[in-house]
């Protein structure tokens, strides 16, 4: 498989206290990646470098080859690295529909903005009903919903999802879990941050384990979701 994404040797710090070392993993084109590993073992840093909202003090980040790390963050939005960050982070009082166009405002993803939107409200038939709704009106799940598609207005090379599950109920959760299936069918290549280890590695075809700011592991997510050794030493499971 080609690989989309690439992560080499990448350390960061916030001010004088570093976060990562030596991070390196690749993410293969049309396929799920996830980043495994407790609270604070630097998984969101990691999206937020290759996002450029953190500059890399080592290693680099390479999109379809080329090196994107030291570029602007809107930039790289420009490429088509899309970040849904944990948390949500939708405009509470404006509307369903007018949160998702904002999703849209590269020049990449402009043109298009009538076609994704289309394709959103497909993938969530929710949303579609509620478009006119306030976004700060939606129940979590559906505020969850409202961040992915936003994401995907912007005509994602890459889609990165920081905790896409937390907080959901399990039905909800089920959801999630299908749409990233389908957001996968259609062609985008995901990097998944997520809690829920279980069904992280069900749908995933490869597992990096973030450790204390260090990568400790990089295999394909069956071999990780059978190993009890593993997911006993690095997972807590």
């Amino acid at each position: 498989m080609t690989a989309v994404l690439e992560v080499r040797g990448i350390a960061a710090a916030y001010g004088d206290v570093q976060a990562l070392w030596d991070v390196s993993f690749t993410v293969e084109e049309g396929r799920i990646a996830t980043l495994l590993g407790s609270n604070g073992a630097g998984k969101t840093t990691t999206l937020r470098v290759i996002s450029g909202l953190i500059a890399a003090i080592e290693g680099e980040v390479l999109l379809g080859g080329k090196k994107i790390n030291g570029l602007a963050a809107h930039d790289i939005v420009e490429l088509g690295v899309i970040q849904v960050p944990e948390g949500r982070h939708l405009w509470p009082n404006m509307t369903v529909e007018d949160n998702l166009l904002l999703g849209a405002y590269s020049r990449r993803a402009r043109g298009e903005r009538a076609t994704s939107l289309a394709g959103v409200y497909e993938l969530f038939p929710r949303l579609a009903e509620r478009k006119a709704q306030l976004a700060g009106t939606l129940s979590g799940g559906e505020q969850q919903m409202a961040a992915i598609g936003r994401g995907l207005m912007g005509k994602p090379a890459v889609l990165m999802l920081d905790e896409p599950s937390l907080g959901l109920a399990p039905i909800l959760v089920d959801e999630v879990f299908r749409v990233l299936g389908d957001i996968v069918s259609r062609g985008v290549t995901v990097l998944l941050v997520e809690q829920n280890v279980h069904r992280a590695l069900e749908i995933a075809a490869t597992a990096s384990v973030l450790e204390n700011g260090r990568i400790v592991l990089s295999k394909p997510a069956s071999e990780v979701a059978n190993d009890p050794n593993v997911r006993s030493a690095y997972l807590g499971l």
